[in-house]
């Protein structure tokens, strides 16, 4: 695999510079001579030339492992795709958890895409060279196919990032640090020559930071960061629904989100790299990524494909049947025990409806109402309802109950046949009276 070659270093040259009002551009020193200058670094088409892939020699040998393995070697040193690995994207592709697997996915996945587009022989027929062809591989189709993933997997994780970077890049409150700073001093003299190149960062590693900090603020480490930014309260969401399906919610409009940047910026007080600002920022917002994953069967024939069922709460049908016969099994325990108290009043209809109501209001209500309001309500003596709760009490000793479980079940089905009996619901604290 050809390597890339190391540029020539570069002797470290400062040039003051300052803004030519006359001629709308910058100048230089007359006391820096050509010969002092540094040499160039080279351009990013000479770099690309130079670690190119043998792209137009193996399509005209239609040389398939050669093009797999040269979007091999491209997958394996794409950033976009190590940061996928890094996030967790391309982890549930590979269960062993091997990086090289991941990648050998992704390059099957690129290959199909591209060969599914005609992609290949667009490349022959349009004579384009081993950098281009490379360079729309690596920055246009491959980088498509991750955002893609991405969008699905993170769809409001991925707007709020994209909504962030363009409002720091937008917004007259936010200014780069990592770029030479421009002197803006009239009294300095003029200056005549060609400003200085200005070194190509990616979104995610440029610095950022309030318009009235000054350019040499320290940074701070990611840990310190967190910390303060956790006293930012959470934003509340924004539920108004917006897109073209209109399924999407807007979280946060767009003046509030600068407002939050602002606020996150003064919290930390320091300039920090886009990929740090947005997750801070989005660290004080509820955003909710739901991503749907099919748990049944897939429609294109794939038996080998491993399918998934949901674990199922309720009961199997050996539980169901033996509640039921526990049920049944507890109801004829009540009835056993009501035709107990029915043979203690000696089958006197009166004093067992009495014995029923003493039986609601001071073993089963809810209310929990004392002996002496039950009499009241009942318009008896508080000696006879005593009475009636001895009998109650000695027909529930001569119970015998194996489980817990059986005893709530008796329980259960009592108050139930209680409720019946006594013509009163379970919030009625108020029963008919004898």
């Amino acid at each position: 695999m050809p390597l890339p070659v190391p540029s020539e270093k570069m002797t470290p040259v400062t040039y003051p510079l300052v803004k030519d009002h006359t001629m709308n551009g910058f100048e230089k020193t007359s006391s820096v001579t050509a010969e002092s200058r540094a040499p160039r670094k080279p351009s990013t088409t000479t770099r690309h030339a130079r670690i190119s892939g043998k792209w137009t020699d193996a399509l005209r040998r239609a040389d398939v492992g050669q093009l797999w393995n040269e979007l091999h070697r491209l997958v394996c040193f794409h950033p976009l795709v190590r940061a996928s690995w890094s996030a967790g994207l391309l982890v549930e592709s590979d269960t062993s958890g091997a990086r090289g697997t991941a990648y050998r996915d992704m390059t099957q996945e690129l290959f199909v895409v591209l060969l599914g587009k005609d992609r290949f022989q667009h490349y022959m027929d349009t004579g384009m060279t081993d950098s281009e062809i490379e360079c729309e591989i690596g920055q246009i189709e491959l980088t498509n196919l991750l955002t893609a993933e991405l969008r699905k997997r993170h769809p409001e994780s991925y707007r709020l990032a994209r909504r962030i970077s363009t409002v720091i890049q937008s917004s007259a409150n936010f200014k780069r640090f990592d770029t030479p700073e421009i002197i803006e001093d009239e009294t300095m003299p003029e200056y005549d020559a060609e400003p200085r190149e200005i070194e190509h960062r990616r979104l995610a590693d440029r610095i950022y930071g309030l318009r009235e900090w000054a350019h040499a603020k320290p940074r701070r480490n990611h840990q310190e960061m967190e910390q303060r930014t956790g006293l930012i309260p959470v934003r509340a969401r924004d539920t108004r629904l917006v897109g073209c399906t209109g399924d999407a919610q807007v979280i946060i409009n767009n003046s509030d989100l600068e407002d939050l940047i602002i606020s996150v910026l003064e919290a930390i007080d320091a300039p920090t790299d886009v990929r740090a600002l947005r997750s801070l920022v989005m660290s004080r917002l509820p955003v909710m990524d739901i991503y749907l994953v099919p748990l049944g069967g897939t429609d294109d024939g794939d038996e080998t494909r491993r399918t998934f069922e949901p674990v199922d709460a309720g009961e199997t049908p050996e539980e169901g049947l033996l509640r039921r016969e526990s049920e049944s099994e507890a109801g004829g325990i009540v009835d056993e025990f009501l035709r107990d108290l029915h043979t203690s009043v000696r089958g006197k209809s009166k004093q067992f409806d009495r014995m029923v109501h003493v039986l609601w209001y001071c073993y089963l209500s809810p209310d929990h109402i004392t002996q002496l309001d039950a009499a009241a309500r009942l318009g008896v003596s508080d000696s006879l309802v005593s009475d009636y709760r001895r009998r109650i009490e000695a027909s529930l000793r001569a119970l015998s109950f194996v489980e817990v479980e059986e005893a709530r079940r008796f329980e259960h089905a009592l108050r139930e046949r209680v409720c019946t009996l006594a013509a009163v619901t379970v919030n009625d604290a108020v029963g008919a009276t004898a």
